[in-house]
């Protein structure tokens, strides 16, 4: 099945592209390897919650924004090259706004890792960073990034 007809079965939509916050592209393709911008997760333009893991925000909600965060890495994706051109998820690089002592980054990025293997299958599974970070853009908890084969 592909990964839009997927998308389709889980009653999910990718979102349009989110506007550039600065003077990047969403995704670069190198060779047969597609490179997204960090996202946010922004929804209809703006950031759906701002705070730290571990502070304002727990670790559900946060895993909820990382699903956000990688519908719109994919979103860049499809603009691009187009979603069913995917042939693996290689790597996601997840940073969490986090309140000192919290440790559960990786917990966090589950909810971007699950969502891609729901997706693409086996094809989702990757290799991930989780890295705890001081402060996000625009006081984002999440931001995502993906690389993809095609």
């Amino acid at each position: 099945m592909s990964a839009s007809a997927r998308l389709t079965e889980l009653g999910l939509l990718l979102p349009p592209v989110p506007s550039l916050a600065g003077v990047y592209v969403p995704a670069v393709r190198c060779g047969s390897l597609v490179f997204t911008a960090g996202q946010l997760p922004l929804v209809d333009g703006a950031v759906a919650a701002t705070g730290k893991l571990g502070a304002e925000i727990d670790t559900a909600r946060g895993r909820e924004l990382a699903r956000t965060c990688v519908l719109n890495a994919l979103a860049a994706v499809d603009d691009l090259v187009g979603l069913d051109a995917v042939i693996q998820v290689v790597k996601v690089v997840g940073f969490v706004a986090s309140a000192s002592g919290f440790t559960a980054q990786p917990a966090v990025l589950n909810g971007a890792s699950e969502l891609l293997g729901d997706i693409f299958g086996q094809a989702g599974a990757h290799a991930r960073s989780a890295v705890g970070v001081a402060e996000l853009p625009l006081g984002a908890p999440v931001e995502l990034e993906l690389t993809v084969e095609i």
